[in-house]
């Protein structure tokens, strides 16, 4: 299917026709606007970042880059030099076009003193697409308020293998799970009148070995059913208005020049009209890394006839060696004049064309205010993950008026100590894409901006006075702490242990882009610390703020509690303290697995019979926990699934009644999942098609129904056509490996291909 895009204003295509070959090829760079920033890309000392910025610049710009995030800078302050850059090209330029600014906003705006949110993995936990599209909605707002046009998020690349450092920035391994958090935040930016882009199109979560820039060795059947997924979700059903493509290449092809996707699949078979714009330094790759273009004239003609519009973050290869592969022929200007036309009409739709930036810039803007706090601080209770408790948790609360009086809440624990390299480490709550760990980990002494909590702080402050030592560091092999913190910990009731990660870019961290592992044990020598105090008997609470799930199996089976946070945010610390006191009921949801060891990598729940939970080897890659998994303080009982059978282009009726059986309010993730029977070719042992979370008091029902479309089942055929086939499907409400409760259904008729128009997302009512 071919899709048939709009013309052209009568506006933009009058504007094309007027440009010459320069302003046209200035309209579809992008350039640093402070050029004193920090390292924010890869190989960026390697590569040219003011390739002929001033030439473009005279000509005109499509995009200005980062400039609000690359350095501590007040707000007010760069929106007056923003405003100046934009005067000076509506006013200095022929034509008048201002650029199109953009910035990273994965966890919040990237920007000096701006709200800091959980990170995504975070977000696939809570299983709250409401509550991420509120979010993104708030993000929106504030770059629309300082002229920002364009957010650099989401990421909707499926997790394959923790071991890569990127896992951080994904949502989870679920593709319906990544599609459906992602669409939200898509709908939720954009709602501001920001455009979303999508990251990475496609695959680089499937790096060989989690290496960064590594080779993806994937077939056509995996791209599609699961990486491409949430793409299309996001573009047919979100409406998402650029998409940035990867690093990848696959089988060999870089995308970055993959006509067959940035084009074949991405306009022709969803129909995006917006715009495609390249990784930084992407299309210089394909000389520089790649080894497929001879040159940089070459790597552009490439990537601008696979349909990247717009090079970031210069103009190395779309300014002069783009120019001179059009003047000799070699590049058709039409294939120029398609990316221009698509800009422009970015920029007409946004308002740009008739921006003349006159008035004064904007200042005052609240960027960190109570709503911001108030969804950061939702967010972060609802992804906290209970993983094990033998009863230890919750440790009770220490509350003002117990506290005024000299006494203990009842079942507060009178001493504990807080241990380990996280418990007194703002940084830990963020992620690589964090401010605080994209540019200010480079700016020892500049402050951070914002009201943050350490765990150690929030802890004193939910329970009362505690013990702390440090033990070690986040990496490192130095053991001197070690005596401290088991002293600290034989004198208290319980040991909090709060160990993980410190996100980082290329290297600087043990999370982060360019920071990958060849071990899933804890960093350092943090499992050896956390032993030496489970040593001495104290009841250890291990709390893991890290930004991938770690082979953690000894410490479910020794530690009296686990709890996960992947990088919670800036009011991640007071969750935590929470979660551990009993003031929040924890209700996220694991939405990735908890990995056996490092050797049994890569693993998703989405496997067939042979290489899963059901090996035919003497070694085993079940997880201890798997995707859906997580506990709560109080219980929920299933009752009443029922399921009515569908055509295989129609939807499934799924309603089950859920009740909360103990003796306090909770949240219950309700998660439907499904097999198929037989098909004709193998089949996950089972697939998240639907979810729903549900508060409910002691002892309170709720009727929950879903909408499943029988497209949630599709996959794709030995023809290489997606599509819905007829038979018995298991549907069952629980996890993927517990069945809370269970029936059959038929999908009847004959083999449904999936389209453009069919269902996608799973529609939810509670009653």
């Amino acid at each position: 299917m071919t899709a048939v895009q709009a013309p052209p204003s009568t506006r933009v295509a009058a504007l094309v026709a007027e440009m010459t070959l320069e302003e046209k090829l200035a309209q579809i760079t992008g350039f640093w606007e402070d050029e004193k920033g920090d390292v924010v890309a890869p190989l960026q000392g390697e590569v040219s970042v003011t390739g002929g910025r001033a030439e473009a610049t005279a000509h005109g710009i499509g995009h200005f880059t980062r400039i609000y995030g690359t350095t501590p800078v007040d707000a007010d302050a760069r929106a007056r030099v923003l405003w100046e850059r934009q005067r000076a090209l509506v006013e200095g330029t022929r034509l008048g076009i201002p650029a199109i600014v953009h910035e990273e906003i994965l966890t919040g705006l990237s920007a000096w003193k701006a709200a800091t949110y959980p990170g995504p993995l975070t977000w696939g936990a809570a299983f709250d697409p409401e509550l991420v599209a509120r979010m993104g909605a708030l993000i929106g707002r504030d770059c629309r308020a300082l002229g920002i046009h364009q957010g650099l998020a989401p990421v909707l690349d499926v997790v394959r293998d923790p071991r890569w450092g990127r896992v951080e920035e994904c949502i989870g391994e679920d593709p319906y799970l990544v599609g459906e958090m992602g669409t939200s935040y898509v709908e939720g930016v954009q709602s501001a009148g920001v455009d979303a882009t999508l990251k990475h199109f496609v695959g680089y979560s499937a790096s060989r070995a989690g290496r960064n820039f590594a080779p993806v060795s994937m077939g056509p059947r995996e791209l599609r059913d699961v990486m491409l997924v949430p793409f299309e979700m996001a573009v047919v059903d979100g409406g998402v208005r650029s998409v940035m493509h990867a690093y990848t290449e696959i089988d060999g092809l870089p995308t970055v020049a993959d006509d067959s996707l940035l084009t074949g699949v991405l306009r022709d078979e969803w129909g995006f009209d917006g715009v495609v714009v390249a990784d930084y330094f992407g299309v210089a790759f394909l000389h520089l890394l790649h080894g497929i273009a001879a040159d940089l004239s070459e790597a552009a003609a490439l990537s601008l006839e696979a349909g990247v519009d717009v090079e970031l973050p210069t103009g190395d290869a779309y300014l002069a060696p783009l120019a001179a592969a059009v003047r000799d022929g070699r590049v058709p200007e039409a294939l120029v004049d398609r990316a221009v036309a698509r800009i422009l009409a970015q920029k007409e739709r946004l308002g740009l064309l008739d921006q003349d930036f006159a008035g004064a810039p904007p200042a005052g803007v609240e960027l960190d205010g109570p709503e911001h706090r108030k969804v950061a601080r939702l967010l972060a209770e609802r992804g906290i993950v209970l993983l094990s408790n033998d009863g230890t948790l919750p440790l009770g609360r220490r509350d003002d008026a117990a506290d005024e009086g000299g006494a203990e809440a009842p079942g507060a624990p009178s001493t504990v100590a807080v241990i380990g390299p996280n418990a007194h480490r703002y940084q830990a709550m963020f992620g690589c894409y964090s401010f605080a760990n994209h540019v200010l980990d480079k700016r020892p002494g500049t402050e951070l901006g914002l009201d943050v909590s350490t765990v150690l702080d929030a802890v004193h402050a939910e329970l009362g006075e505690v013990a702390h030592a440090r033990g070690c560091d986040v990496q490192g092999d130095d053991r001197s702490g070690f005596a401290d913190a088991v002293a600290a910990a034989r004198d208290a009731e319980v040991a909090v242990m709060v160990m993980g990660d410190q996100a980082g870019l290329f290297g600087r961290g043990t999370s982060g882009e360019g920071c990958d592992t060849d071990s899933l044990e804890l960093p350092g020598v943090q499992r050896e610390l956390v032993e030496a105090v489970l040593d001495t008997g104290t009841p250890v609470v291990l709390v893991l703020l890290t930004g991938r799930p770690y082979a953690v199996g000894w410490a479910l089976e020794r530690c009296a509690a686990v709890v996960q946070a992947f990088f919670p945010g800036e009011e991640g610390a007071a969750a935590i303290a929470g979660v551990l006191s009993g003031r929040v009921n924890p209700s996220g949801r694991l939405p990735v697995s908890i990995p056996r060891h490092t050797g049994s990598q890569p693993y998703s729940y989405l496997h067939p019979r042979l290489g899963g939970d059901t090996d035919v080897t003497n070694l085993s890659s079940a997880p201890p926990l798997t995707f859906g998994e997580g506990l709560s303080y109080t219980s929920f009982a299933y009752d009443g699934l029922v399921v009515d059978d569908a055509a295989t282009d129609g939807t499934l009726r799924v309603a089950v009644t859920v009740t909360n059986t103990g003796d306090r309010a909770g949240d219950e993730v309700v998660q439907v999942y499904a097999h198929q029977r037989r098909a004709t070719l193998t089949r996950p042992v089972a697939q998240l098609v639907g979810f729903r979370r549900v508060s409910l008091g002691p002892g309170e029902s709720a009727l929950v129904e879903l909408d499943v479309p029988a497209a949630r089942l599709a996959f794709t055929g030995r023809d290489l056509v997606r599509s819905v086939e007829p038979g018995e499907v298991d549907v069952w409400v629980g996890t993927p490996r517990t069945r809370e409760v269970e029936t059959a259904a038929r999908l009847v008729g004959g083999r449904a291909p999936v389209g453009r128009d069919s269902a996608r997302r799973t529609v939810s009512r509670v009653r």
